[in-house]
C-alpha cells in the first residue's frame, strides 16, 4: 500500500474511556492491538517516548499484528532534547546518577550512560526490525533544539546512533523549516538518510513548524497530523497530553491534504499518514474519514 493512515496512539487514557472505538468486549491489550490492526495498518508507538520500551514487548507487538501491519516508534524523549525525570530511566543507569537529581537532560549525562541508554533502546526494536514490521522511528525534537550548529550536529547524531533504521524528523522550532531555514533543513535530511516529517497543525507559535510537503527519501514520506487547535497548542496542566490536539478535520481540510498526499506519492515509494488527534476517538473517526477521501 503505498499510503498508509493509521493513529499516534491506540491506547490513549481518553480513548479507552470515551467507549466508542473498541467494543465493550475488548479489554486486554492484546485484544485491543488486534482490534485496532483490524481497521488500519500502521500505528505510532508513544509510550516509547515516556519510557525505554522492551523487547519482550515490542515482541508481542509483532505477534498481535498481521504480516503487513507496521509501526513508527517514537524515540525516547531524552534523545530529542527534552529533559526526563530520573524515574524514567532504568534503576540501574539512574542510580549513576548526581544522589537527588529529579531531572536529567542529554547533554549532561555521562558519555557511557548515553552509549547504554542507546544500547537498549535499540535492543528493544530488534523484534519488530526482524518481523520487518519496523517502519521508522520517529523523533520529535524539542523546541530547545534550534537549527544551528548545536541542534544539527544532535540530529546528525541520532541519525548515525540509529544505523541501519529509519530516522523520521520532526521539528518543533520554527527555525527549522521557515522560508530562511527549509532549504538546508530538507538538505541536512537527505544527506543523513532521514525522512522528513510533513506536520499540519498550528503554525503561528515559534514551537510549532509550517507544513513543508517535500520527501527527503525515496522509499518513505511521513506526515503527521496535530489538528488545527491553535488555542490548545501549548496549553499546560491537562490530565492527558492528548487534551492539546483535540480537533476534528473538516471533509474540506481532509480533500485538500489527500490531493497534498498524492502529489507526495509521486516523490516516495510510500507515505504514511498518522493522526496525532488522540483525545477520545477522533484520531480513529479523522483516520477512518481521510481513508475513505482517499479512496474516492
Amino acid at each position: 500500500m503505498p499510503v498508509r493512515v493509521g493513529t499516534c496512539s491506540w491506547t490513549d487514557p481518553t480513548l479507552l474511556a470515551c467507549g466508542r472505538f473498541y467494543p465493550r468486549s475488548v479489554r486486554t491489550a492484546q485484544a485491543r492491538l488486534q482490534f485496532y490492526a483490524s481497521r488500519f495498518p500502521i500505528v505510532e508507538v508513544d509510550s516509547s517516548y515516556y519510557r525505554l520500551p522492551c523487547a519482550r514487548t515490542a515482541y508481542l507487538w509483532a505477534q498481535r499484528t498481521p504480516p503487513g501491519f507496521v509501526f513508527h516508534v517514537k524515540a525516547f524523549r531524552l534523545f530529542t532534547g527534552h529533559k526526563a525525570p530520573v524515574d524514567a530511566l532504568p534503576a540501574d543507569i539512574a542510580s549513576e546518577l548526581s544522589p537527588g537529581a529529579r531531572m536529567v537532560d542529554y547533554a549532561s549525562m555521562p558519555g557511557e550512560l548515553r552509549d547504554e541508554l542507546w544500547s537498549r533502546f535499540l535492543q528493544a526494536l530488534e523484534p519488530l526490525r526482524q518481523s520487518g514490521q519496523l517502519a521508522a522511528v520517529h523523533f520529535q525534537y524539542a523546541p530547545v533544539v534550534h537549527n544551528d550548529a548545536a541542534g544539527r550536529a544532535l540530529v546528525a547524531e541520532c541519525a548515525e546512533r540509529m544505523q541501519e533504521q529509519v530516522l523520521a524528523a520532526e521539528f518543533r522550532h520554527r527555525s527549522w523549516l521557515d522560508a530562511a531555514g527549509r532549504p538546508g533543513t530538507l538538505a541536512l535530511l537527505r544527506e543523513l538518510g532521514a525522512a522528513h516529517t510533513v506536520v499540519d497543525g498550528p503554525d503561528r507559535w515559534i514551537n510549532s513548524v509550517p507544513a513543508v510537503w517535500a520527501a527527503t527519501r525515496d522509499d518513505l514520506a511521513v506526515v503527521r497530523l496535530h489538528g488545527r487547535n491553535h488555542e490548545a497548542w501549548n496549553r499546560r496542566g491537562l490530565a492527558a497530553s492528548s487534551g492539546r490536539f483535540v480537533y476534528e478535520y473538516s471533509q474540506e481540510e481532509l480533500q485538500r491534504i489527500a490531493e497534498l498526499v498524492r502529489r507526495l506519492a509521486q516523490a516516495a515509494a510510500n507515505v504514511h499518514v498518522l493522526f496525532n488527534t488522540n483525545f477520545e476517538d477522533q484520531g480513529m473517526r479523522n483516520a477512518a474519514a481521510f481513508e475513505a477521501t482517499l479512496d474516492r
